[in-house]
């Protein structure tokens, strides 16, 4: 029974996700994205405990590469963010 449920909030996530994203302006994508990557740092500190908590091999690995992958997201998203503010700042 908990699969059902555990099932019916992933395909309702994915329906919200796409109607929401699709609704976004141009304008406001970039930034609200860099707003969900920051909150990816959430990512980090869990793939972070993940990996130290890892009693086998596996797990060390896979929180290790939880760990690397959230990180390059936060600092992807910090840096399109940054390459976004800077087309509008003022050229000399």
């Amino acid at each position: 029974m908990e699969a059902v449920y555990l099932s019916f909030i992933l395909m309702l996530s994915i329906f919200l996700g796409l109607e929401l994203i699709a609704k976004v302006p141009a304008t406001l994508h970039t930034p609200l994205m860099s707003g969900s990557n920051a909150i990816s740092g959430i990512t980090v500190v869990g793939a972070l405990t993940a990996a130290n908590q890892g009693s086998s091999d596996v797990a060390l690995w896979l929180g290790t590469a939880a760990v690397a992958l959230a990180t390059i997201n936060v600092v992807g998203g910090y840096m399109v963010t940054d390459r976004m503010l800077a087309m509008f700042k003022k050229k000399d």
